[in-house]
């Protein structure tokens, strides 16, 4: 997926419409890109969380719905997991950025000063409002939209084995081995503009890496990840 720094013309989102052929109601295409940190600035006028929890309805049918006929045979399980990573809000925000979304979006004064541009949770909600804003133009061009540009993260999601789901795949792992349930301490520090987290996950007496990360989410991950490979030997 090309990236905003690549000057190439599908690495916006206006580009990538035109190159679709998709249009989009310009007052929607508006309302999908007002925070509502702005909207509080500017006395409460309307903000694109509506549009966002019809995004996010969008999404996931598109999704699921590729993900189904794409692969028939794999189990309800394994299609929930794969659904999950790809609709994740990491999976969006870098739909937003490879979009250039991040620079289109209205913010406040305060967000703007926290680097609100770049925060993935504003950056997928604004991605789903997007999404919203298309499904009541064109419910085809939202359909197109969303497998132009998912489809091949689903695809790629479908490659990860364990690391579709770290965390799933070590309780997995660890039920099989006789370990108990994996339990996970978090510590962070930074501002809390720029949090930064230290996960570690504890099974029985074994120790393992810490996981890092931007998020809680990243960095219980990441400590799963280090178990899982440490223990996969013991499986074998």
């Amino acid at each position: 997926m090309p990236t905003p720094e690549d000057g190439s013309a599908s690495a916006s989102f206006d580009a990538v419409l035109t190159e679709l052929g998709i249009a989009i109601d310009p007052e929607l295409r508006e309302l999908a890109l007002v925070h509502r940190s702005y909207a509080y600035e500017h006395d409460h006028v309307p903000n694109n969380e509506r549009l966002e929890f019809l995004g996010d309805a969008v999404l996931g049918i598109v999704v699921t719905d590729y993900i189904y006929r794409s692969f028939p045979e794999m189990p309800e399980g394994q299609l929930a997991k794969l659904r999950a990573a790809t609709v994740s809000a990491s999976s969006l925000a870098e739909v937003a950025r490879a979009l250039g979304i991040g620079r289109l979006v209205h913010l406040g004064k305060g967000e703007e000063t926290t680097n609100g541009r770049g925060k993935t949770s504003i950056l997928a909600d604004t991605t789903e409002a997007l999404i919203g804003a298309l499904w009541l133009t064109s419910k085809d061009g939202a359909r197109e939209f969303v497998r132009h540009l998912f489809a091949p993260l689903v695809d790629h999601a479908a490659t990860l084995g364990a690391g579709l789901d770290w965390k799933t795949s070590l309780q997995e792992l660890a039920a099989n081995l006789c370990l108990g349930a994996p339990e996970y301490v978090v510590a962070e520090d930074g501002p809390d503009h720029d949090k930064h987290f230290t996960a570690w996950v504890h099974l029985g007496e074994r120790e393992f890496p810490c996981g890092e990360g931007h998020s809680k989410k990243h960095a219980e991950q990441w400590a799963a990840r280090y178990a899982y490979e440490m223990l996969v030997p013991d499986e074998q």
